[in-house]
C-alpha cells in the first residue's frame, strides 16, 4: 500500500507535494535494476541498466539500501525486496570476513578492489543499517550493530570529538589524512542511528563534530576547508593539481557548504535546548557563501562545483547533487526561519533541476552538466546515485527532526 507523505506543509512557490511524490517514485523506478549479481548495488548507466564492468561500491550499495528502504516505508511496490537484496551485499560480498569492516569496493568476482577502510563508506553503512532497521528489513539489526561497533572502535576519536578518515585493511594504523566529507556524512549517520536506536549518545557525538564546523566556518568566511593533516590542521592546497577529484577536490566545495547548512539545522532540531550555540547563524553563513560563490556566477545558470579560497570558481561543471542539496538547504532554512526568500530560492533551483537536470527521456537526473548545461561525464559517468535526488523530494515535506527514515515512518503511520 502506498503511503503519501504530508506531515508538514511543503515549501511555498516550488513543486507541490504531489509533484515531489511523483518525482520520488519516478527516481526509485529508475533504480529498480540496481541489484548486482555478485551482491550489493551495481553502478547504473544513463538508462538505469547495471554496468557490470564497474566495481560494486560500498557507498553506492549503502545509499541504495537507504533510498529503497525509504521507498519501502512509503509503500512503493518492490522497494523492500530491492533494499533487502542490496543489504545482503553489505552482509556478505562487501564485508571483510578476515579483519572486519567493509571494503571500499569489490570486483564482479567479489575480490576487493579498494582495500582501504574509509570512514566515508562506513558512515553510509550505518545510514543504510539505520534505515533498514526502521523499515523492518531482514538482517538489518545485526548489520547496524556491527557497523556502529566498527565505527566506534576504529573511526570515532572520543578524546577529540572527531573522526579518523582511513585505515589500512588490517586496521594496523589510521592513515594521516583527515577530511570534512567523512565528518559530514558521519553526522548524518549519527543522527539517523540515534533516531533508529533511541541511543542519544549518537546525537551528542554529532554535536561535537558540528562545533568544529561552526569554528571552521567562522575562521574561513563560510568556505569550509575539506582536507586536514593528522593533527587537524587545514591543508588548503591539497589536490590543486587534481581539482576535480570526485571525493577530495581542491578548494571549497559549494555543495558541501549547502549540505552542512542543512545538517546543522537537523541537529539543532534534534537536540533542542542542548544544541551547540551558533548552529542557525552558521547555517546562514554557509548557505549565503555557497550561493554567492556558486550560483549563476559564470554566465550560465547552475552551481559550480568548487571555488578557490577567494571564491573564484575552479571546477565549473554542474553536479546534480549540488542542485539537489541547494533545494533541500533552502527548504530547511525556510522551515526553520519562515523567511520567504529561502522558499523563493528553493523554487528557482527546482526550476533549474526541471529544465536542465531532470531526464524525462532516459530517467533519473543527469549527474553532471558542462558549463553550457549540457550532459557531461568527466567526473560522474552514468547515473549511479539516487540518494541526493530522492532526499531532495522528501525533505521539503518533512519536519527538521527526526531524520528521514524515522520521519517517513511517522508520516506513514499517521
Amino acid at each position: 500500500m502506498s503511503h503519501p507523505i504530508s506531515s508538514t506543509p511543503s515549501v511555498p512557490f516550488g513543486p507541490d507535494d504531489a509533484w515531489l511524490d511523483a518525482e520520488c517514485r519516478r527516481l526509485l523506478d529508475f533504480g529498480r535494476r540496481v541489484v548486482h549479481p555478485t551482491g550489493g548495488a551495481a553502478w547504473l548507466d544513463d538508462d538505469g541498466a547495471p554496468d557490470l564492468s564497474r566495481p560494486v561500491h560500498t557507498w553506492i550499495t549503502s545509499r541504495m539500501v537507504h533510498v529503497f528502504g525509504l521507498g519501502a516505508l512509503m509503500g512503493v511496490e518492490g522497494s523492500a525486496s530491492i533494499a533487502t537484496a542490496a543489504l545482503a551485499g553489505l552482509r556478505t560480498t562487501l564485508r571483510d570476513p578476515e579483519h572486519g569492516g567493509w571494503f571500499g569496493s569489490v570486483d564482479a568476482g567479489g575480490a576487493p578492489v579498494e582495500e582501504t577502510k574509509a570512514c566515508y563508506a562506513h558512515a553510509f553503512v550505518m545510514l543504510a543499517g539505520s534505515t533498514a532497521v526502521v523499515a523492518g528489513l531482514p538482517g538489518a539489526a545485526p548489520l547496524l550493530e556491527e557497523a556502529t561497533d566498527v565505527f566506534l572502535e576504529r573511526f570515532w576519536d572520543d578524546s577529540l570529538g572527531r573522526v579518523a578518515d582511513e585505515w589500512d585493511r588490517a586496521w594496523t594504523a589510521p592513515l594521516p589524512y583527515r577530511g570534512l566529507n567523512s565528518s559530514m556524512h558521519s553526522v548524518e549517520a549519527m543522527l539517523a542511528v540515534g533516531d533508529a536506536t533511541g541511543d542519544r549518545a549518537w546525537h551528542d557525538r554529532a554535536a561535537r563534530i558540528a562545533e568544529m564546523v561552526v569554528d571552521l566556518a567562522a575562521a574561513h568566511e563560510g568556505r569550509l576547508p575539506e582536507h586536514f593533516g593528522p593533527d587537524w590542521s587545514p591543508d588548503l592546497e591539497l589536490n590543486r593539481d587534481r581539482p576535480d577529484d570526485p571525493f577530495k577536490p581542491y578548494g571549497a566545495t559549494v555543495g558541501h557548504g549547502l549540505e552542512w547548512a542543512r545538517l546543522l539545522l537537523h541537529l539543532e532540531a534534534t537536540l533542542g535546548d542542548s544544541a551547540p550555540a551558533g548552529l542557525l547563524d552558521t547555517s546562514r553563513l554557509l548557505f549565503d557563501r555557497a550561493v554567492a560563490d556558486g550560483w549563476d556566477v559564470d554566465g550560465a545558470p547552475g552551481f559550480v562545483y568548487t571555488t578557490d579560497w577567494s571564491g573564484e570558481p575552479v571546477v565549473r561543471t554542474r553536479m546534480h547533487w549540488v542542485a539537489a542539496e541547494a533545494t533541500a538547504a533552502a527548504a530547511t532554512l525556510h522551515r526553520r526561519t519562515g523567511e520567504e526568500g529561502f522558499a523563493l530560492q528553493s523554487a528557482e533551483w527546482w526550476d533549474y533541476v526541471v529544465e536542465h537536470l531532470r531526464d524525462t527521456e532516459r530517467g533519473s537526473w543527469h549527474h553532471e552538466l558542462d558549463t553550457a548545461n549540457q550532459p557531461a561525464a568527466t567526473v560522474w559517468p552514468g547515473k549511479p546515485d539516487l540518494y541526493h535526488a530522492v532526499q531532495a523530494t522528501l525533505l521539503p515535506r518533512l519536519p527538521l527532526a527526526p531524520s528521514l527514515a524515522s520521519a517517513v515512518a511517522l508520516s506513514a503511520s499517521a
